[in-house]
Parts: structure tokens; sequence; C-alpha cells
């Protein structure tokens, strides 16, 4: 026999226990859950669960995907779960004495990464940081990562807002990853076990999500980045919105940001710069050949933006340049190496970050450059 839909709450539970208990009463009892309850992407998933058949007072099954499904979703995702690797190792660090765990799925909630404190003893902590466990709404319900991929937003989850019984355990804060042609390319999760409620994750796991995001635009093939902003603010940070210009000016890649700030980013189709800005597309590589990198870029609706114009590695620039200047493609990539260097006050991980290529490669080229 199941245990009662509240068994997994703590006996002397908080106010805030109690109204998330007395929502669930109301879901059970297929009456209203009543307005500020709970969150209200809690109850759309909530009414999702029951639409599908779900029963609240029912155990969530933590099913692992076929092996041949595992494989083929390993292969799908590698280059995600490569480029989110570091940040995941440096979330794990972060959050390393709160009791919470990272965990990052693919956009159907299969987990594909883990990192953090992991008590593997604890079965409800190794149940759903399997690799290759599908936890999407339709197989546990309620969840950060099943609300998140669902709403397309960052959520909290706290205990028994969690839709099964033996999940109310839980507490979580979810956001989804897009990637560079503004498709959602997976979801973060931050969870832990028995904890009080910590709602600021949420903020903590939403910023992560986006530098995934940004590192999955910067690794697209570019030949120039773009790093817009609206006039009065500081460029270069992770709050930028981020464009990236193949050598004939069409659009490789672009992070939510910069699909919010320009007109005609939003979809997926592919698309000119020169149906985004009004200017011609000479000037924005000029501008980054010469070093005069900051300029102000018009939108078709009357609106300019701030820029930093950086171009990318050798291999993805503009043959046209080489002839233009007169000095070979590997001597402009060295020069290019070391102003970013220098543009980044010697942080060569941020200078790597603005080229769209590794440090290890950012320091290869200037030791090439000083050996010779």
């Amino acid at each position: 026999m199941p245990p009662p839909p509240n068994a997994y709450l703590p006996a002397n539970a908080s106010p805030r226990l109690d109204a998330i208990a007395q929502a669930r009463r109301s879901l059970l009892s297929k009456g209203p859950v009543g307005p500020s309850v709970v969150s209200p992407w809690v109850e759309r998933s909530w009414q999702r669960c029951l639409q599908q058949g779900l029963a609240p007072d029912r155990l969530a099954e933590f099913d692992l995907i076929s092996a041949s499904h595992s494989r083929h979703t390993s292969e799908g995702h590698a280059h995600l779960v490569q480029t989110a690797k570091p940040l995941l190792e440096s979330l794990g660090r972060a959050i390393a004495n709160t009791g919470y765990f990272v965990i990052l799925t693919n956009p159907h909630g299969v987990v594909v990464d883990v990192n953090g404190p992991i008590d593997r003893s604890d079965r409800r902590a190794d149940l759903i940081t399997r690799i290759g466990t599908d936890l999407s709404e339709q197989r546990v319900g309620t969840t950060a990562i099943g609300t998140a991929l669902s709403e397309q937003q960052p959520v909290w989850l706290h205990r028994g807002e969690h839709f099964f019984s033996n999940t109310a355990v839980y507490s979580c804060a979810g956001a989804p990853v897009y990637g560079p042609t503004g498709a959602c390319v997976g979801m973060l999760d931050l969870t832990a076990i028995d904890a009080v409620e910590r709602p600021e994750l949420t903020h903590l796991v939403t910023q992560v999500a986006g530098k995934i995001g940004n590192a999955l635009v910067l690794a697209q093939a570019h030949s120039l980045l773009l790093r817009l902003n609206w006039p009065g603010n500081a460029l270069g940070s992770d709050a930028d919105g981020m464009l990236c210009l193949d050598s004939d000016g069409w659009v490789t890649g672009a992070n939510p940001v910069a699909r919010q700030m320009v007109p005609g980013l939003q979809a997926s189709a592919k698309v000119h710069a020169t149906d985004l800005f009004g200017l011609p597309l000479h000037l924005l590589f000029d501008a980054a050949r010469r070093g005069h990198n900051a300029l102000e870029i018009p939108l078709w609706t009357g609106l300019r933006l701030s820029a930093l114009a950086i171009e990318a590695a050798r291999e993805n620039l503009p043959a046209r340049y080489e002839a233009a200047t007169g000095c070979g493609l590997k001597d402009m990539e060295t020069a290019m190496i070391h102003k970013a260097v220098e543009q980044a006050r010697g942080n060569v991980a941020q200078a790597a970050q603005a080229l769209g290529i590794s440090r290890a490669t950012v320091y290869r080229k200037l030791g090439a450059k000083t050996r010779a």
C-alpha cells in the first residue's frame, strides 16, 4: 500500500509546507488550489500530470532509458556535455557545502551529466543522478526539470510541490539551456534532499545555464563575434547579447539576450546581418580588424545598440582581409590574439572565450610567436 501524499513531509511542517500540503489536498479532491499558495507553474504542471492520468498518491518510478537509446542520447549530446563540463565543475564547487548537487539533462529530461556532492549511499540521490535516467514530467511528474522544460523558464520547487509522494523529499531549482539556434538543448538543475528552502538558487542556476548557452554559441564556427548591449551598459560580460557571423555575414549562432534585443533573431531560420543591422557588413569586419572594435549599430527599428566586434581565429577570417592589409593570416592571427589578451587585461580565459578558441590555443600561439 503506498504511503499517504504527505508521508515524506516533516512532522513539524513550516507555514510554507502547511500551505503546500493544503494545496495538495485540494489537488487530490480535484478542487481549486487557490491563488498564491503555490507558484503558477507548479499548478500548471500538476494539471498536466493529472491530464496524463498520473496519480499523486502513487510512487514515482525512476526508469533508465534503454541501452540503445542511452548510446544514441550520449552521442547526440556529447557536445553539450563537453561544453558544459567546466561550468558544472565550477558550480559543483560553489555548492559543495549546501547539500545540493547538479544535474544536466537533455531537452527531453534524460540525465546526461551530474556534478557536486552526491551521496551515492542515499538511494534517493542515487536514483535521480544515474546517467540515462528519465526525469521528464511524463515519467516522474512535477519536478524542476520537467517543469522548466515544459514552461521554458527558470523554476523553483520545494518538497510537496513535487507531484508524487516520494518526490516530496526534494527541493530543486531548474533553468533551461538554449543553444545557438535559440532552441532549448537541455536543462540545468540543482537538487537537495530534506533541505531548507533556498529559492535564491534559481538565480544561480539561471546564470550558469546562460553561461552554458553562451559557450555553445561561441563554439559555433564563426568569423566575427558581436557582443551587444544597450548604450550606457558596459560590454564584455555574460550579460551581453552574443551574435556570431560567418565570413559572408550569415548568423551562425546567437544567445537568448541577442534574440531579445535584435528583431529577426527570434526564429531559427537562417538570417543575414544586413537584415538585422542598418549598416554595411564590411564596417563590422573593418571595426574588428583595425582595433576600433567598439561601435554603435543601428537596428532597422530605429534603435541603436552598443557593440564590440571581435574577429575569430585564423581559419575563420575572411580571405579578403589578408590582401587588404598586406600581411599574412598567421601574423594577423597572432596580433589579434595579443590584442584580445590585452583587452582582457591579461585574462587568457576571457580572451579565449571572446575569440571562440581554447585557452590552450592562445598559449600555444603566443608561445610560438615568442620562440620565433
